[in-house]
């Protein structure tokens, strides 16, 4: 048995369904009216870029699965994928930046 995730556990969203019924149906209806909305103003292709792009940051697996399927369906094509990649992932080393400078901001206050 193991303790990581796996593709197979999306099979618990029924689970979930039954067990926590409207906080279950809460979060779904959020993410569609959110992610999935074709009416907005901002095209479902971005959206999913957004969804995708904050999916590799919090690195869930779960959402990096379905958002990379939501980018394709939308007519995302690899390249612009691999591009997002590289945005996720430099904002994130830029926030680890962001924190580095707060670091040193506070151990200045503590010299002092």
């Amino acid at each position: 048995m193991s303790n990581y995730q796996s593709p197979d556990d999306i099979k618990y969203v029924a689970s979930l369904l039954n067990l926590a019924p409207q906080e279950a149906r809460a979060f779904i209806e959020f993410d569609h009216q959110t992610v999935k909305r074709e009416d907005g103003l901002i095209p479902i292709k971005t959206r999913e870029f957004i969804a995708l792009a904050v999916a590799l940051t919090t690195q869930c697996a779960y959402c990096i699965d379905i958002h990379t399927k939501g980018a394709m369906r939308a007519g995302a094509s690899k390249q612009e994928l691999a591009e997002l990649i590289s945005v996720a992932a430099s904002v994130r080393a830029g926030a680890t930046m962001g924190h580095g400078l707060l670091a040193l901001r506070l151990l200045d206050e503590l010299k002092y």
